[in-house]
Order: structure tokens, then C-alpha cells, then sequence
């Protein structure tokens, strides 16, 4: 079972399954197959036993371009183990670099929303232009609802050169109705799976070669056909059967159009008639969902299986392989389904002792996931907790909460768990969302904390109990319950449980205010004071260089340069960098230095800024950790735009490969702000704010204020730089309203003397109303507190974000400008602009007067002093 990548990845489930020998080509269905790669979807609907795997296996083998393979079961019904194995699927299928990159991004997942992930791996997928194809195969396994809106998401999204097949013992879970009508989507059903006479006779033919059983009479062999109405499963078990020396007509008599009798045959003309070395095998290994010789020998009473896997080989008894070297296998679901059904109604313990055995071996490889499952299986609930318990981190890092939760929603109320392990389980219901159910067990675990005697372990059990109330506060607002619920035992703390205090909090993010730690960039006074209160407590216990500390600590860093309270936010920084952790955690590291970047930009030391950037990119290239690079990048531009540098800023946004084409992500958000805004300098408003209008609704859908506010100032701007007044200051309202509800001032400070006109035009406007609202009133008041803080850093001699214009130049002034450049005539203007030449007069007019010039000489000298020409 080899290991694709870390985290864990079965290089088994993201491959094709290996193919039989003596496969019957089905050319009619082949072709069907690659017809539908014109479209979006094809999907192979019909129940268990009509070939749709080895359909696609052999479509996939023979097509020879690029596919992506996917085997699914029930374990991968937790949206991040589902995406990181599509996600491993499609780099395995792609070139190197690429599909690098595309595991990278699966860091993603466990910090953000799933259609945030699935933005960036479909911005990704257009970067690659080949036809790929991915498959998911028996996707009825999967029933969480979060999956499947993920895959109508990606299905609404694909590129054009991505085509996805999906097989189904039912209907899609998601509608494809739009799909159908627009001719995106081939179905392949019940009808065309079912074997022609033809690919009857083959398959009897090519079972007949064995020279063990009779060939079959031309009248025999259509009386099979139409008994069996081509189903397949039915075809081979009548294989099986004659093999065994039983004719076909008893077979025949009952089989028709009843697959349900399928268990009844395998029990009295299959299974019975092997021996009983084989039955016994069949029996113990019932259990497994793979076969191989090491955890056949593990799980029966075997000491080398693998001559018995040959044997089965030969007797054809529903062995399906699953790689090309056929070391490994499975059996068919149907066969399967029955031996379970066999083992567990007929053999008393059998089942139990099977799962136990495979636990124990998987458990000693390693493989922890496949251990706990069988245990679990087995009801053997106290080794599986054993297993669970210190396993439970790296799953939570791998961020497959929902997996978590199934294997502690699968041990029964009645098992005496300890108050531990049962926070355990509150934590991990809190982290998926469920606030009323979190809340009843963190009462009753609360009360039987309290009842326990005054002792260590009761002090350690309340520490854990305070974390993960926090995080439930911070899920629902409740701050005044945190604080009731800390004070008498706060002092007392004793926070030394890993899971909770020493968790990596941030695997992507440039600023950790942007995740949930940071609640995703909301700010309060309430938030303030449980930080220090929370961080207080940690460094008083010498806990002060834990993650966790760090991290509310950095967060509150952040928080304090958003407020403009820089001092407090320098002592933080001083204190975050001296601790061991910030050198070797690059969620630490990068949001640290970026953040010290903004903080000596703003005290306009940007050669300090810059050194602090050199420092953070060190350490990244040194870790190898190469998706922090882009943000650093970012961050480095835009501090080149601030100091007005637009070619080293150029250099540095175009290393980020980001175009105007492009579908943004909101992985990307802030090398997309910083290419934006680089536009915005090159007098391209439509372009910019095209790619504001996409990312705007992907940070409200993260509910992420830090973004919302910042994408709603710098659309305020663009729309002001291009003429557009009425709207700018609508666009300023609306980030006013969210700034004043989380006291932002550095992302309206940072935008530069633009921003004060800008504001002090919004203050002016509201004040000649005569009416205000309580929001607008709200707002004005806002505006003017802005104000007052750029007054202390002198807006007049501020560095400008955009050209510095007593009225910014429109889309249509600066063709003119660049037409000028080109020496173009009034009649050439007229003629590329598609106006007149009267207006291209009063055009020119008003663009010499905004630039306080008199000639076309002067307009390219005083555009060029503005880098407005700048490309």
C-alpha cells in the first residue's frame, strides 16, 4: 500500500485499476466514451455488476491521453481527505511543476471554505491547455452533501479542455438538467451496458479456453443471453457455475431479471462447491477492502496467501486487480456484500476476530486511518480510542475533520470515555459548526470537570476546557460567556495538552487575522481583551513560546497596526520574533515579517521594509516552503507603488503570473490586490476593477471583513480615477460602514493622499444633506476620524497612491494621452476613438487643464513626471 505524498495518499486509489485478462473490448462503448469528451460530464449510471469500472479502466488504458483516477469508498466522505485525493489525482496526471503546485494548494483546505479551494485548483486547471480527464469512480459512496455542492461547483467551473467521468450505482446527488439541454452532458445507462449477444458469445468464448467447462450450444448460449438480459455479474457467475459442472439450465430457469438472487448462487453454486481451504480463505478475508499477501497472512489463519490469491486467479472468483502488476486486488462489491453477509449471519465472532486482526496489522505499519477503521468494525472500542487518542493531531492537521468526527460519532454513548477524550469530541463538533450540540456536551463535560477532586488533572482538564470554549465563542460572538465562564480558575490554568495549545494554526495565509484564529479580520475591543486575558495566563505558566500563544499574539499584532496603534503593535512584533517557534513556523514567520514590512512603510523607512521582506524570503527559500513566496512578492510590490517605483513594481507583480484573464482565487487575494493596483497605476480602471468585481464576492462568501473593506476602497478609488464620482462615493459608504464596525484605519491610511480627497469629497458631500440616517451619520463620522489621522501624517506631503491630479484623468483622457505619445493628429483621435474631431477638441481641453498644461509637449513631460504612461 505505498505512500503517494505526505499527508497520507494510497497510490491504489488514484490509479486505474489493473484489467483482466481475456477483457472483452466493447468498441460501441468505447467510442460512446470519447464522444462524450466534447462535452463537460459523462456519467455511467446503472447498478453493481454491469462493468462500469472495468469500462472506464479500459477507456482510460486505451484512450492514450491524460486521466486522473479516483476510486472512491465510504471513507472519503470528509470534503478534505475527498479533495486532497482528486487534488493528488490531477497533479499525478499533469507535468511536474504543475502538479506540484497543485498539491501545494492543498494546504488550503483545512483553513478555508471548499469553494475557495476549488477556485484556486480551477484557476490552476486553466493554466494547462492538454485534454484531461478525470474520473471518480463509484461516486455512491460518497453522501456528504458538502462533497457533492463541491462537485456541481467544479462541474459549473471546468475549463474546456477538463472533461469529468463519474460511475454510479444511482443517480447524480446534484441536478445536470442544464448540462443535458446544452448538450454537456452524455449519459450511458443501464441499456447500453448491458452485453449484446455478441459480447456474450466472446465472453463464453474466452472463459471456454481454460478448457475447464463445456462450450455452450449456439441455443444455450442465447437463452443465457436473454435469462441474464446482459447483465454482466450474472454472465460470470454463470461462468463460474458451469465451471463447477453444473449446467446452465437450473441457472437459467431462476436468474431471470432477478440480480437480487445473486447471493442465493454464489452461497449454493459458487462458494459451496470450492473447497474448503478456499472457502475458509474467502471467509477471513471478507473483511478487507484490499488484498495483498502480508495482510491476507495478517488477518486469516494462513501462513502464505498468496498461492490461495493465484488460485483464485484461476477459478475466476470475482478477484478484481488493482494495479498493473496484479499484487494487489479486491473482490467484486457484490461478492463482497455477500461474504460479509455470510460471515457476520453464519460465524459467530468471526467478523469481530477478522476486523481485529486487520486493526492490529495495519496499526502496526503505521497505517493508523485503515487501523482504527477495522477496530471500530471489530467493536473493539478501547483499542480503536487507544489508536485514536494520539493520532487525533496529525488528522486534525490534515484538517479531515469530518473523519474525526465519524470515528467518534462511531463509539457507542455507553462507552465509558474519559472526560478528556470527550472534550476531544466537543472540539472537534465545535470545529464543524455545530454550536447547539457543542454546547450540551461542553456542559456536561464542564460538570463532570467540576465534580472531579481539586488536582492536576483536573487543572489540566479546565485548561482544555477554556480552549475549546474559546473557540466556540469565537464562532458565535458570545464574549461575555467566555469571560463569566473563566473567571474563578483562570490564574489556575495548567494549559500543557498539545493538541489544543501547540497546533499550527496557519499553513497559507500571509496574515493571520485572515483565518479563523483571526476571525478573519474582526475587531473589537471584546477580542483585545480576551487576547491579552488568554495570553496573560499562557505566559505565566511558561506556555509564552506555544503556537497558540504566537499566534493570538501575532493576530493582535495585526489588529493593533490596523487600529494605527503602531507602538503597540512594534513591542508584539519584538516580542513574536524573539520566540524560538516564529524561525521555524512559517505561519508565523511570513505574517510576522509582512507585518513589519507595512509597519516601517508606514514610518516611510522602506529600505528597512525591504530588508525586513529579505529576512521572511530567506527564511522561506531556505525551508523550501515556496508557496509563501507569492504573497512576499505581493507585499514587495506594493511597497514599490508606494514609493512610486512602477518599474521595480512591475518586475516584482509580473513574477506572480497573473493576468486580466484570469478567474482570481481567494488563495491569491493579495497578489491579485497588488496587480490591481499596479493596473490602477497604468491608468487601467476597467481591467482592475473587472478583477475587483470577481474577487469581492469570494470574500464575502469567506465573510472575510479585512478584504471586503479593502476591495471596496480601492473599487471607490478606480471608479473615482476614471470619472465615475457618484459611484466612488457610494463604494466609500459601504466600506466605511464595515471599517467603523471594526475600527480599520491603516486600510484607509495606506491608500494615500487619493483616499483623504477622496474622503474629504464624501465629508463634504454628507455635510451640506439635510437629513442623514443613522448609518450615513455613522459613516460621516467615520470619514471624518479618517481624516484626522491622515492630518497627523500631513496628507499634503503624503507619497499619492495614484498620480497626484487635482481631478483624475478618465479612461478616454488617457487614450488621449497615449494617443499624443504616437503622434497622432486630431483627425487620427477622432477616427481610433470613434468621435468627432469637435470633441476630441474639448477633450484635449479639459485634459490639458486637469494636467495645468497648455500643449501636447507639456501634456507627455507632465504625464511622464506622473508615470501615467507607464505600462
Amino acid at each position: 500500500m505505498k505512500l503517494l505524498t505526505d499527508p497520507p495518499i494510497l497510490k491504489m486509489k488514484i490509479s486505474p485499476p489493473g484489467l483482466k485478462k481475456h477483457l472483452i473490448h466493447r468498441d460501441r462503448l468505447l467510442r460512446m466514451l470519447t464522444a462524450g469528451q466534447g462535452g463537460q460530464l459523462t456519467t455511467i449510471i446503472a447498478p453493481a455488476g454491469y462493468g462500469k469500472s472495468t469500462l472506464l479502466a479500459q477507456w482510460a488504458y486505451e484512450a492514450g491521453k491524460r486521466c486522473a483516477w479516483v476510486s472512491l469508498d465510504e471513507r472519503d466522505n470528509d470534503p478534505v481527505r475527498f479533495w486532497r485525493y482528486v487534488t493528488a489525482a490531477l497533479g499525478s496526471a499533469l507535468p511536474k511543476q504543475l502538479g506540484d503546485r497543485l498539491l501545494d494548494h492543498t494546504h488550503l483546505l483545512p483553513g478555508s471554505s471548499v469553494e475557495s479551494f476549488l477556485d484556486t485548483l480551477i484557476s490552476e486547471l486553466y493554466e494547462h491547455h492538454e485534454p484531461l480527464h478525470l474520473i471518480l469512480e463509484d461516486l455512491h459512496s460518497i453522501h456528504n452533501a458538502a462533497i457533492h455542492e463541491g462537485i456541481s461547483y467544479l462541474i459549473d467551473y471546468l475549463p474546456e479542455h477538463l472533461h469529468l467521468l463519474i460511475s454510479s450505482r444511482t443517480e447524480l446527488p446534484f441536478p445536470t438538467i442544464k448540462g443535458v439541454i446544452n448538450h454537456e452532458i452524455r449519459h450511458i445507462g443501464i441499456k447500453q451496458l448491458e452485453f449484446t449477444l455478441d459480447e456474450t458469445e466472446r465472453f463464453f468464448h474466452h472463459a471456454d479456453d481454460t478448457g475447464q467447462q463445456p462450450l455452450l450450444t449456439p441455443m444455450q448460449l442465447d437463452t443465457v443471453w436473454s435469462q441474464s438480459e446482459g447483465w454482466i455479474a450474472g454472465l460470470q457467475l454463470a461462468a463460474v457455475s458451469l465451471q463447477n459442472g453444473m449446467g446452465p439450465e437450473p441457472f437459467m430457469d431462476d436468474m431471470r431479471g432477478n440480480p437480487s438472487l445473486l447471493s442465493k448462487y454464489l452461497f449454493q453454486e459458487v462458494v459451496s462447491k470450492q473447497s474448503s481451504k478456499v472457502f475458509s480463505f474467502l471467509l477471513q478475508t471478507a473483511v478487507l477492502s484490499e488484498l495483498h499477501p502480508q495482510i491476507c497472512n495478517a488477518v486469516t489463519d494462513f501462513r502464505d496467501s498468496r498461492p490461495m490469491l493465484e488460485e483464485l486467479q484461476k477459478l475466476n472468483l470475482f478477484l478484481v486487480p488493482l494495479d498493473e502488476q496484479h499484487a494487489w486486488f479486491r473482490y467484486h462489491h457484490l461478492f463482497s456484500q455477500f461474504l460479509l453477509d455470510l460471515l457476520q449471519r453464519e460465524y459467530d465472532g468471526e467478523h469481530a476476530k477478522r476486523h481485529r486482526l486487520a486493526g492490529q496489522y495495519y496499526a502496526a505499519i503505521g497505517s493508523m486511518d485503515e487501523a482504527i477503521d477495522h477496530l471500530l468494525a471489530a467493536q473493539d472500542f478501547e483499542a480503536a480510542v487507544n489508536l485514536l487518542e494520539p493520532h487525533m493531531q496529525s488528522v486534525l492537521e490534515r484538517g479531515e475533520i469530518a473523519t474525526l468526527l465519524k470515528w467518534f460519532d462511531r463509539i457507542p454513548p455507553q462507552y465509558p470515555m474519559t472526560p478528556e477524550l470527550s472534550l476531544a469530541h466537543a472540539f472537534i463538533v465545535v470545529l464543524t459548526g455545530d454550536l447547539i450540540r457543542s454546547e450540551r456536551m461542553l456542559s456536561r463535560i464542564e460538570e463532570a470537570c467540576a465534580a472531579l477532586a481539586p488536582s492536576d488533572r483536573r487543572e489540566k482538564l479546565q485548561s482544555s476546557i477554556l480552549f475549546v470554549r474559546s473557540n466556540l465563542v469565537f464562532l458565535n460572538g458570545d464574549f461575555a460567556k467566555w469571560l463569566a465562564f473563566s473567571e474563578g480558575f483562570l490564574n489556575n490554568l495548567m494549559p500543557d495538552n498539545p493538541i489544543y495549545y501547540q497546533f499550527d494554526y496557519n499553513r497559507r495565509e500571509p496574515y493571520v487575522r485572515r483565518t479563523p484564529l483571526g476571525m478573519k479580520g474582526a475587531l473589537s475591543a471584546d477580542t483585545e481583551k480576551i487576547a491579552h486575558l488568554f495570553t496573560g495566563v499562557l505566559e505565566s505558566h511558561g506556555w509564552d513560546h506555544s503556537l497558540m500563544n504566537l499566534y493570538v499574539k501575532q493576530s493582535l499584532c495585526e489588529g493593533y497596526y490596523e487600529w494605527n496603534r503602531l507602538t503597540e503593535c512594534r513591542e508584539l512584533l519584538v516580542h513574536i520574533r524573539n520566540a524560538p517557534p516564529a524561525e521555524d513556523t512559517m505561519g508565523l514567520l511570513v505574517p510576522l515579517h509582512t507585518t513589519e514590512a507595512k509597519l516601517y512603510a508606514a514610518e516611510d523607512k522602506f529600505h528597512l521594509a525591504h530588508y525586513a521582506l529579505d529576512e521572511a524570503q530567506a527564511a522561506v527559500l531556505s525551508g523550501r516552503s515556496n508557496l509563501w513566496l507569492p504573497p512576499l512578492k505581493a507585499v514587495r510590490g506594493l511597497l514599490y507603488l508606494r514609493e512610486g517605483r512602477i518599474s521595480e513594481a512591475r518586475k516584482e507583480i509580473s513574477a506572480l503570473h497573473v493576468s486580466v484573464k484570469d478567474r482570481p482565487a481567494y488563495s491569491r487575494e493579495t497578489e491579485y490586490l497588488a496587480f490591481i493596483r499596479l493596473l490602477g497605476r497604468q491608468g487601467r480602471e476597467a481591467e482592475a476593477l473587472h478583477l475587483l468585481d470577481l474577487l469581492k464576492p469570494q470574500a464575502e462568501r469567506e465573510q472575510q471583513r479585512s478584504s471586503i473593506i479593502e476591495i471596496t476602497s480601492l473599487q471607490a478609488l478606480l471608479e473615482h480615477q476614471r470619472g465615475q464620482r457618484r459611484k466612488s462615493l457610494q463604494l466609500l459608504g459601504h466600506a466605511l460602514h464595515v471599517g467603523a464596525q471594526n475600527g480599520y484605519v491603516r486600510t484607509f491610511l495606506d491608500e494615500g493622499a487619493d483616499m483623504y480627497r477622496l474622503l474629504k469629497l464624501y465629508s463634504n458631500q454628507a455635510g451640506q444633506e439635510d437629513s442623514l440616517n443613522s448609518e450615513a451619520l455613522q459613516n460621516l463620522d467615520y470619514a471624518r476620524t479618517l481624516m484626522e489621522h491622515f492630518s497627523l501624517t500631513d496628507p499634503s506631503t503624503a507619497k499619492p497612491a495614484m498620480p497626484v491630479l487635482p481631478e483624475g484623468l478618465n479612461r478616454n483622457e488617457m487614450n488621449l494621452l497615449r494617443l499624443i505619445r504616437q503622434g497622432a493628429a486630431n483627425k487620427q483621435m477622432a477616427a481610433a476613438l470613434g468621435l468627432s474631431e469637435g470633441t476630441i477638441r474639448v477633450y484635449l481641453s479639459r485634459l490639458y487643464g486637469k494636467l495645468g498644461v497648455t500643449t501636447r509637449t507639456q501634456a507627455l513631460v507632465k504625464a511622464q513626471s506622473l508615470n501615467l504612461l507607464e505600462e
